[in-house]
């Protein structure tokens, strides 16, 4: 027989199965000793693997075994009790009665004795009584399943009136859902119903870790595309208070927020009185979601209230802390009050009748907004008083206005001609041109920007368009660097610079956190202030919120987080829709906006006097004061108060500045 027919036999140790010493060209033979793989299954393994194939063969096999498993424990325990039982008669027929009577009733088959017809037909009459409740109590449970399946897949359409709707997941939905539930407006229950292309359960989740208890504020969540107008439908704009759509967390993605203005557009009719507030963030979608939306849309350029307030923050430092104040339903915000009393007084006279609240402005009847009105201006019968209060039932007028000591008022020393200033911007993003457009126009002439990023192809064809730009008004110079690196603020005259802003990348899909960048950058900036011995306004934009909690700290330091304060805005706009002219005004570069000014150019310092004689030396002077700053700045508010009571009586520092509301007086030219 030939070597390549023999028959080689498992575990066999002979010299035809492992070649000696010296023998070349044959293959060595397998071992097949039993190994762990080859083992013998143990009991517990064939009886687990014959009840999984016993439950493979269909409901009949399963009623089967499920009887033959009730019978064995059923027919001895009731035999066990009829041989017991000292009633029952002592003869075997007797006592075979009572087994199967205990059986029957046990297992619900009647248990009647008698002739053999007899006991089928009692048997099958509980057979059937026992199909049709198991069949019952089957459609029930089956049907309550597939409901409560349907509730949890957010599928069900809400009956609510009144309501707000918020469309869309993004990071602005904890902050909405907080200022939502936060909001004062009014005492009734509230209802806030959530459409977005997620599970229901996940977002009931989400916002229980995020946004907390809501109290008398009901949160209803519903599953669906907010661009399919059949999944618009489960949450009723038509009959909703206010719609906000939510911006997405990429500008790409903003033709979303247009097709969801133009499926609320198609859901919504002319005649209902919905208010719509959405937001972008490319301005190239500006335009056609205004389309979309309708005159009943406010639409918000998030890139652009984003670089003004950077630039606001830079102009005049400590102001975040203000917008802060102003844009949440924390402390005091804006409200809009018609008093009987109103009509036929002046402005001024309004004013001062207001004891705890602080007028800034007059909503006509048309619609139009004026914000510090003239202090002669008469108060018409539609007019509407615009306040900044608590709430909008703490404005009361008072028969007599708050008196104050006249000799404590001065005033403000004639403006001085702006100096050119230099600003540094560490880091490069989207939103940067926007910011040395808004430079340029509120810095006196001759003024520059320092602008250290990278030198990606991508950021210097973006600097040298920003560069040709606004070269006429602002001088933009690069210089390449890393701003996380040490060595690169090291090499930086910092002390040369009026104000630093620190941005992050554009946020993208799989990078990093952009704010890990900003706070690296931060620390090296705070280091370097700390070996200098000299504090430097600095003005750090953010993503997260959470992150401002974390970066290093410095007293009444600006963070401007664009994503959360574009939320407030929404909030306080889908509250009340006159606030859209306000906050537009007070963000622009002309008009009346915001300022923090010394206190010395209202009241006297060094001495006590209340925040009336302030609020009075403001209105000669045409403005309209709503606070003040401490010098020393104390957590958690950093030393600002906003709305103290005219009777409010203190100390005024030489240091202290008053938040007031008075026109931008232009940039020298």
């Amino acid at each position: 027989m030939r070597k390549e027919d023999r028959k080689v036999v498992p575990g066999q140790r002979g010299a035809a199965q492992r070649p000696g010493p010296g023998r070349t060209g044959e293959t060595p033979a397998t071992d097949h000793r039993p190994g762990p793989a080859h083992r013998t299954p143990s009991a517990e393994e064939r009886f687990h693997y014959w009840f999984d194939t016993t439950l493979t063969r269909g409901t009949a096999a399963l009623c089967g075994w499920l009887a033959l498993v009730c019978l064995a424990l059923v027919v001895p325990v009731s035999t066990a009790l009829a041989w017991t039982d000292q009633r029952t008669p002592a003869s075997l027929g007797a006592r075979i009665a009572a087994v199967w009577r205990n059986t029957g009733q046990t297992m619900r088959l009647g248990g009647e004795v008698g002739p053999p017809l007899r006991v089928a037909l009692s048997v099958l009459l509980a057979l059937i009584a026992l199909f049709y409740v198991s069949t019952l109590v089957s459609l029930i449970t089956t049907g309550l399943t597939d409901r409560l399946i349907a509730l949890n897949r957010g599928h069900a359409t809400i009956l609510e009136r009144g309501h707000t709707v918020v469309l869309g997941w993004s990071e602005q939905i904890p902050t909405v859902l907080a200022e939502l539930v936060a909001a004062r407006t009014d005492r009734r229950r509230r209802v806030v119903a959530v459409l977005a292309d997620r599970d229901k359960p996940a977002m009931e989740e989400d916002l229980h870790a995020t946004v907390g208890a809501t109290g008398r504020t009901k949160v209803v969540c519903r599953s669906g595309r907010p661009t399919d107008p059949a999944a618009l439908a489960r949450v009723s704009p038509a009959t909703a208070d206010c719609v906000l759509v939510l911006p997405r967390d990429h500008p790409r993605d903003d033709t979303e927020v247009v097709k969801t203005l133009l499926s609320l557009s198609a859901s919504v009719t002319e005649t209902d009185p919905v208010r719509v507030v959405a937001a972008v963030r490319d301005d190239r979608y500006l335009g056609a979601a205004r389309l979309a939306g309708g005159p009943r849309a406010t639409v918000l350029d998030m890139d652009d209230i984003a670089a003004r307030l950077l630039v606001d923050c830079v102009r005049q430092p400590g102001l975040s802390l203000v917008h802060q104040e102003l844009l949440d339903f924390a402390g005091h915000e804006f409200h809009t009050v018609q008093e009987p009393g109103l009509p036929g007084r002046t402005f001024d006279e309004a004013a001062r009748a207001c004891p705890v609240s602080t007028a800034v402005g007059l909503v006509h009847g048309d619609g139009t907004l004026t914000l510090n009105p003239p202090r002669p201006t008469r108060i018409l019968a539609d007019d509407t008083l615009l306040v900044i209060a608590e709430d909008e039932r703490s404005t009361r007028l008072s028969a007599t206005p708050a008196p104050y000591d006249p000799t404590a008022l001065t005033h403000a020393p004639p403006q001085a001609p702006g100096r050119p200033e230099r600003v540094l911007l560490l880091g490069w993003n989207r939103r940067a041109p926007r910011i040395a457009a808004q430079l340029a126009r509120r810095t006196p002439p001759g003024s520059a920007l320092d602008v250290v990023a990278e030198p990606r192809t991508a950021t210097v064809t973006a600097v040298r368009a920003v560069t040709e730009a606004v070269g006429a008004r602002l001088t933009v110079l690069h210089r390449p660097g890393d701003p996380t690196l040490r060595a690169t603020t090291d090499a930086l005259d910092l002390a040369g610079y009026d104000a630093v802003i620190v941005l992050g990348p554009d946020h993208r899909p799989g990078r990093a956190d952009p704010d890990d960048r900003t706070l690296v950058t931060l620390l090296h900036l705070r280091a370097g202030e700390q070996e200098a011995g000299r504090r430097m306004p600095v003005v750090t934009e953010l993503t997260d919120d959470r992150n401002r909690l974390i970066a290093p700290p410095a007293p009444g330091a600006d963070f401007v987080v664009s994503g959360r304060l574009i939320g407030l805005l929404m909030t306080q706009i889908s509250q009340n829709p006159h606030l859209t002219a306000v906050f537009e005004e007070l963000l622009a570069p002309d008009g009346n906006t915001l300022h923090l000014r010394p206190a010395a150019h209202y009241v006297r310092t060094g001495r006590t006097a209340s925040f009336a004689a302030v609020a009075a030396s403001a209105a000669h002077q045409g403005a309209c004061a709503i606070g003040y700053r401490s010098h020393a700045p104390t957590p958690p508010d950093d030393g600002l108060r906003i709305n103290p009571p005219k009777a409010h009586v203190r100390y005024w520092h030489p240091e202290d500045q008053i938040v007031i509301i008075a026109p931008e007086a232009p940039p020298t030219r």
